[in-house]
């Protein structure tokens, strides 16, 4: 299932925080009977934000679990503002406001339609988790390295 159709990266300046953008348009599928994107997709939608801001990075989630690392969600928290409708171009930004320095990282998300009024944001928290040893552990150093030029007062 291919849901991106572009995508970019900026780094915004005054707050340190890495950002990224990734477009999807509403399927039929994934509406309801009133045309409204069904509310348990809007999570599906930040996850694709998610793998391709970490794409943009260099990574993919395949490498990290090559690496030994999963994400699991441990936390998920959404704000309704208006429904993205059907056939809707839907623009999901995905910011880090904070590099992580232990085991959980939070990733926001703003779900905006193609007129640029936000329609929804969400907060996912994910842990990450070395299945072998069955505990939680740090970011990768890799990932670290190329998330932290992101929130270097010295970028600015």
């Amino acid at each position: 299932m291919n849901l991106v159709l572009s995508y970019f990266w900026t780094l915004t300046t005054g707050n340190l925080m890495f950002t990224s953008t990734t477009q999807i348009r509403v399927r039929y599928g994934e509406t309801d009977q009133m045309g409204y994107l069904y509310y348990g997709n809007y999570a599906l939608y930040y996850e694709v934000g998610r793998a391709e801001s970490i794409r943009q990075l260099g990574f993919t989630y395949r490498q990290l679990e090559e690496m030994g690392i999963m994400m699991p969600v441990a936390e998920l928290n959404v704000h309704y503002y208006r429904p993205a409708l059907y056939d809707d171009l839907i623009t999901v930004k995905t910011i880090l406001k904070d590099l992580p320095d232990g085991p959980k990282i939070q990733f926001h998300s703003e779900l905006y339609n193609e007129e640029g009024t936000l329609l929804n944001k969400g907060i996912t928290t994910l842990v990450f988790y070395d299945p072998k040893e069955k505990k939680r552990t740090n970011m990768p150093q890799e990932l670290y390295s190329r998330l932290s030029p992101f929130f270097n007062k010295d970028n600015e």
